[in-house]
């Protein structure tokens, strides 16, 4: 049995004015995990679970603005997804593309496309690239929308550009060994100009990255909440906002 909701509101008030001066993330990652089986716990079908999952969207990126937080990258779909039954798919990339038109339409993000574009169906990449125009000169929270996305696309995707691009120039490949370093293919990722997550978050209970971010998230602090992302609340997000600040981030020294 759950607390009644003016207990909610009383932790979440505690919770925020904890959070008063505090040291909070700049760049927060989100996996938003669960969808599927928040559905089936529910006997409901994927579709509803995914739509679920989108509406939360929003509520997720009005916390972010509360607490000032400049950037977001959420994982919507990963290249991992794309083999699943084809059906829901279909239905998840419908929902993908209407979900992030919505954020679009509001204009107070400006939204970034990250992953393998090429993998989907032309007309949902098109829907994509439309919403990301429309907010081309939104002066909110950045928004990466990982769709597609898989870490190790990413970093082999990097590479490849960067060898491309060195070809390109004309130099021996005698100096390629010394042109490949970590600096460089920083410069190549999706997002290349971009600081390093602070804070990774994945819901549903499981703890590991499943390729999420892989090659910026190496300084990163990580929360994993349980709950699944359709139940994802305020008052889980205040959490790992006190989580973090709670920790000394050594930063590798």
């Amino acid at each position: 049995m759950r607390p009644p909701a003016f207990l909610y509101g009383l932790y979440e008030r505690r919770l925020t004015r904890s959070l008063d001066g505090a040291r909070l993330p700049h760049h927060v990652g989100v996996l938003l995990d669960g969808n599927r089986r928040w559905a089936r716990s529910a006997g409901l079908e994927p579709a509803q679970g995914h739509q679920a999952g989108a509406e939360r969207i929003v509520d997720l990126l009005g916390w972010c603005e509360g607490v000032n937080i400049k950037l977001v990258t959420l994982w919507m779909l990963s290249t991992n997804n794309l083999d699943r039954d084809s059906r829901e798919v279909k239905d998840l990339l419908e929902i993908i593309a209407a979900a992030v038109a919505t954020l679009a339409t509001t204009r107070r993000w400006r939204l970034q496309l990250v992953g393998e574009l090429d993998l989907l169906p032309e007309p949902i990449v098109e829907r994509l690239r439309a919403s990301e125009a429309m907010t081309s000169d939104v002066d909110g929270i950045h928004v990466n929308i990982a769709v597609g996305y898989g870490g190790r696309h990413e970093i082999a995707g990097a590479v490849r550009s960067l060898i491309a691009e060195y070809v390109k120039s004309g130099r021996p490949l005698s100096d390629l060994e010394e042109t490949v370093t970590p600096e460089t293919i920083t410069a190549h990722l999706y997002t290349k100009g971009q600081p390093d997550p602070d804070l990774v978050i994945r819901t549903s209970g499981e703890q590991r990255l499943g390729g999420f971010l892989l090659w910026q998230s190496e300084q990163s602090e990580f929360y994993f909440c349980e709950a699944f992302w359709p139940d994802f609340r305020r008052v889980d997000f205040l959490r790992a906002l006190r989580s973090y600040a709670g920790r000394e981030r050594r930063l590798g020294r």
